[in-house]
């Protein structure tokens, strides 16, 4: 369960390797007590397999859970999820989608905190790609540029650049301004920021940790992103 004071809001992004760890088992339960040690408010997920997994996720945090499923894999959709605490307002689901690549989406959502701030939420999971990225990343700033403003911003996720001067990145630190990239990947020893959490406006960023508890690094191929915002 979230552990946030009434000013301050939990964020986590976790890309779960569709509960596969490092010891090459599946093993959705660990799964669920990593996302219970984050006690955060809002947890985005990638590489989710099946509405059975969100669904078991879901019940064993005590969460409501949103899905953003890009295509069919082991008969059964795979893709992006949240969780939240949260209540809800509305819910898009995104295509970016690239030609002969893997299809890829993201979900774009509102919420509302206890203090009364609208929040807005884009969750993604990026190509492998550059050209891929690129034309995935335009999407989504065209995306961000949509709908009324919202007092926060987020954009969260496994962006799979690489690249510390990749455009993606530059274009999104222009949208946001630079926000911390600490190294997620891989969880055994993390070397490389793939997943990120970008936050508008700046000021509202407190802190950004990866979660680096000893199940958390074994239960997925990817550490756990958290972040603390002023709500």
């Amino acid at each position: 369960m979230p552990a946030s004071s009434p000013s301050h809001l939990r964020v986590a992004t976790y890309n779960i390797h569709a509960g596969v760890g490092r010891d090459r088992r599946t093993n959705i339960p660990r799964l669920a007590r990593v996302i219970g040690e984050l006690e955060s408010d809002i947890i985005a997920l990638q590489e989710v397999l099946g509405h059975d997994m969100l669904d078991t996720l879901a019940e064993a945090t005590g969460l409501h859970a949103i899905a953003g499923p890009t295509l069919q894999r082991q008969g059964r959709h795979y893709g992006n999820a949240v969780l939240t605490a949260l209540p809800v307002d509305n819910v898009e689901r995104i295509d970016l989608s690239v030609p002969r690549r893997e299809p890829r989406g993201a979900i774009d959502m509102r919420l509302a905190t206890a203090s009364g701030v609208d929040l807005r939420l884009l969750v993604t999971h990026l190509g492998l790609g550059p050209a891929e990225r690129r034309h995935q990343t335009l999407r989504l700033l065209e995306q961000l540029e949509r709908g009324p403003p919202a007092d926060i911003t987020l954009l969260v996720g496994d962006l799979n650049e690489w690249l510390l001067w990749g455009r993606p990145r530059r274009w999104l630190t222009r949208w946001f301004t630079p926000t911390p990239a600490p190294a997620t990947f891989p969880a055994i020893l993390p070397v490389f920021a793939l997943d990120r959490v970008w936050v508008w406006p700046r000021v509202r960023l407190l802190s950004v940790t990866p979660h680096r508890s000893k199940l958390a690094r074994i239960a997925s191929d990817h550490l756990p992103l958290t972040a603390v915002l002023e709500a």
